[in-house]
């Protein structure tokens, strides 16, 4: 067992921790992750007693080089991470003191573990938020490369997964660019709302010494200050939302997999994914399986549940800080884990899709896809549309029983439904014609498509 003793805070128990109960309560094993970033804010905390006169300069000296000394430990596996120390931040001040002695045990003056371990989520929660969009960034290059190639390519744009109307393939993939901005925009906002330091809050209720929580905040670049102490130490809100956008983001790539995986399938055909992102069977020698896609998909239910894990550990908890709270870093972390992965999964799969223009091609004249466009032309010729639909409808009718897509009937046969019908209505029941059609911002038109794409790299910076 564990002595009183032993531990920094035993000084008022009696008796030993039960074995048990120190693995149960110990977080260690995952909190360890956050050892730069709890290094980062004790350097920065200990430059701030200094400045303000509770460490003098040989102590602030010796703080300072023994906690970048144990970052060196850390980082070439010399550490000994001890799960009766509880926590990261144990486990770091107790190795500075025995590197340091007394002037070690000056560095929690004026914090708490608190503020501390809010303090480094932040810090950790803001770095990974950058890397995550660092990778969303690369998939929405790998869109627009990808896009600009197929900017023409026709395809069968679907509603309820039947041929609605004729779209680009090129216009298919802004489509996933657009809710890929709305990701990232979510990052950066959730961001500002990380980059809060709660440093200074100590246990709960602030401290009597007399810290510069300003010049702190400049050290480890937040932007701002957390103005309540009891709020401070006891919310996770920020992690929470974090773990919101990460859940849309993956709901998003969860929409994509769907399609790459009916596209890749032999009843679509409309897209091959390399042999490298793709699996075999163990029984069936000709299969080739979309996994990559399918455990993105897959692992959108993983983010969606940590969320959730989240928002139930806070809701039943009063001010301030409680141990429910060592419970939202493993979500957290595996929400981060999870979502970083599944983007670089797609940066690296998108740029190497190779489309079969044929079978899309073939899939869109297979729906009478350019019905609205008899319907438009109709129109435009004096019917009015709810007379048109009723034409048109009739028109489909026929090209069922008759197995003929509307661009394959003659003209005789169009105009046995409206004799105001002419020689001009191939023009705009091509499938080109019906593409070419939409020609305003954010339509299907294919030139349309190559300047979406030029705003889309100016608007993020490509």
């Amino acid at each position: 067992m564990t002595t009183p003793s032993s531990l920094m805070w035993g000084g008022r128990f009696s008796e030993a921790t039960d074995a048990f109960v120190a693995e149960f309560t110990a977080s260690v094993n995952f909190d360890k992750r956050l050892y730069k970033h709890d290094i980062q804010g004790s350097i920065a905390h200990a430059t701030m007693l200094h400045k303000v006169g509770v460490l003098n300069t040989a102590e602030h000296t010796a703080i300072v080089d023994g906690l970048n000394a144990i970052l060196a430990e850390i980082e070439t596996g010399q550490f000994e991470w001890r799960v009766e120390l509880e926590d990261v931040h144990m486990n770091i001040e107790a190795r500075l003191t025995d590197r340091i002695g007394i002037a070690g045990k000056k560095l929690h003056t004026g914090r708490s573990r608190n503020d501390q371990v809010a303090t480094d989520i932040r810090l950790y929660l803001r770095d990974e938020i950058d890397r995550t969009r660092q990778v969303l960034h690369r998939l929405q290059l790998g869109l627009l490369d990808l896009a600009e190639r197929e900017a023409a390519t026709i395809m069968a744009g679907c509603t309820h997964l039947q041929a609605a109307q004729p779209v680009t393939f090129g216009h298919h993939l802004l489509a996933w660019f657009e809710m890929l901005v709305r990701d990232d925009e979510r990052l950066a906002d959730c961001r500002k709302r990380v980059n809060h330091l709660p440093l200074g809050s100590a246990a709960l209720a602030g401290t009597t010494y007399p810290i510069d929580r300003a010049y702190t905040a400049q050290l480890l670049g937040f932007d701002a200050l957390c103005e309540n102490s009891l709020d401070a130490v006891s919310d996770r809100d920020f992690a929470i939302e974090f773990c919101a956008a990460a859940s849309i983001a993956m709901m998003h790539l969860s929409r994509m997999s769907e399609e790459l995986i009916l596209w890749n399938s032999q009843q679509f055909k409309f897209v091959d994914i390399p042999d490298r992102f793709c699996t075999g069977s163990s029984i069936m020698p000709q299969k080739k399986n979309p996994d990559v896609p399918e455990l993105v998909r897959g692992k959108t239910g993983r983010v969606n549940g940590h969320l959730i894990s989240l928002l139930v550990l806070m809701k039943g908890q009063p001010l301030a800080y409680n141990k429910d709270n060592q419970e939202d870093k493993e979500p957290l972390f595996d929400a981060l884990d999870t979502l970083q992965a599944c983007l670089r999964a797609f940066a690296d799969m998108i740029p190497a899709l190779k489309p079969n223009r044929e079978a899309m091609r073939d899939a869109a004249l297979r729906g009478f896809a350019t019905a609205t466009d008899l319907a438009d032309y109709l129109v435009k010729k004096g019917t009015a549309f709810r007379d048109a639909h009723e034409v048109v409808g009739k028109a489909v009718a026929y090209g069922v029983q008759t197995s003929k897509d509307l661009s394959a009937m003659s003209l005789a046969e169009l105009q046995q439904f409206s004799d105001i019908i002419t020689d001009d209505v191939f023009d705009v029941l091509s499938l080109e014609g019906s593409v070419n059609a939409r020609n305003h911002i954010g339509g299907t038109a294919p030139n349309q498509v190559v300047a979406a794409i030029t705003r889309a790299r100016l608007r993020i910076g490509a």
